[in-house]
């Protein structure tokens, strides 16, 4: 499954690759509120929440829906400023029917990819939002309401949050990570000019490809999608505090944005959707689970396993090409024997890489 971005006759100068104080503020935010998500960062997580006053933690936990769970896409800008205040003024520069509309995406909801009114105007719309904020809380459920009935006030109350989060901890993050975030984006930049996009891609995430055509950016990710760049382009935004996720804004009518993790040596590469999926279902069945546990502990051949098991060889065969498929096993030749022998570093990282695909 994958997001598609159509680029058909997208010339590359509208192909961005550029840091923004807004999305990593989100990001950061996110790390605030799921700290279990980012185990790498759980000390800066841990000395950032215990630093901060009472008051905007509590304001924090009352608009986490903006990024909590998924993030918001007005935490996204398609044109990234040089300063955080810049980015908010353009924020203050949207009406507010595109604002609220904007605050309460979700990207993983099946209609992320349907145009849906705003809830300032559609009273269907209104009665779905409130429902999924009283699901989150009486506090979230309580913010919700005052957007709805008071958008501009709650919009005035959203920036000086966002500015009390610059003071207290995000403009010493933002000073020590922006040149390493500015330095990828020109790095990327750099290799869509020189090499093309595919290798700007590759360099980005092992989760982004291009089309076979040329025609399309495909975002390997559980939740599917489908939108064009053909107007003002595709953004592309690094970000530190990312790591497993890999952000998809594609709702109609925006410009694309992708939010990627830097990659730094600590982080593995994340595994193919397919792959993950295909390694699940080959330790589904029961005897193959019993033969892993053979091979688990050395080399054996068909033969030993199909003693072993009571199976027929042809049978043994069946099931050794279906863990051989998912990678999960080596295979090595002695004399005449072939020797099937579990692959434990695949194994012992399956469970990571499940993780990593149901929050990328």
């Amino acid at each position: 499954m994958a997001n598609v971005i159509d680029i058909a006759g997208l010339p590359p100068e509208r192909i961005v690759f550029s840091p923004s104080p807004l999305a990593e503020l989100g990001a950061a935010l996110h790390v605030l509120s799921e700290p279990g998500h980012h185990p790498g960062l759980h000390g800066w997580a841990t000395a950032t929440t215990s630093a901060l006053k009472p008051d905007l933690a509590d304001r924090l936990c009352e608009a986490d829906f903006l990024w909590r769970t998924a993030r918001s896409d007005l935490l996204l800008p398609a044109a990234p400023g040089a300063t955080l205040a810049e980015e908010l003024d353009a924020l203050d520069r949207i009406d507010d029917e595109t604002f609220v509309a904007a605050a309460f995406e979700i990207a993983c909801s099946p209609s992320y990819t349907r145009h849906t009114p705003s809830p300032l105007v559609d009273a269907g719309e209104r009665a779905r939002v409130l429902e999924l904020a009283a699901a989150r809380g009486p506090r979230q459920a309580a913010f919700t309401e005052r957007m709805l009935e008071d958008p501009d006030g709650l919009r005035v109350w959203l920036r000086r949050l966002l500015e009390d989060c610059d003071q207290a901890f995000f403009a010493d993050t933002w000073r020590r990570t922006r040149i390493q975030l500015a330095a990828d984006a020109r790095h990327k930049a750099e290799l869509l000019q020189r090499k093309g996009l595919a290798e700007a891609l590759a360099s980005a995430s092992a989760a982004l490809s291009l089309s076979d055509d040329g025609d399309s950016i495909l975002v390997d990710k559980l939740a599917g999608g489908r939108t064009t760049a053909y107007g003002d382009g595709v953004t592309f935004i690094p970000t530190a505090f990312g790591w497993p996720h890999l952000i998809v804004l594609h709702a109609p009518g925006w410009r694309p944005v992708i939010q990627y993790p830097v990659a730094t040596p600590e982080l593995p590469p994340p595994a193919a959707l397919e792959l993950v999926q295909r390694r699940l279902e080959a330790l589904a069945h029961p005897m193959r689970m019993r033969l892993c546990r053979s091979l688990a502990r050395g080399p054996h051949t068909t033969g030993e396993l199909s003693e072993s098991y009571g199976i027929t060889p042809p049978e043994v065969s069946r099931h050794i090409a279906v863990l051989k498929k998912a990678g999960l096993l080596t295979t090595r030749r002695r004399g005449r024997y072939v020797l099937h022998q579990l692959d434990l570093p695949s194994v012992a990282r399956l469970g990571s890489d499940f993780l990593e695909s149901v929050l990328r």
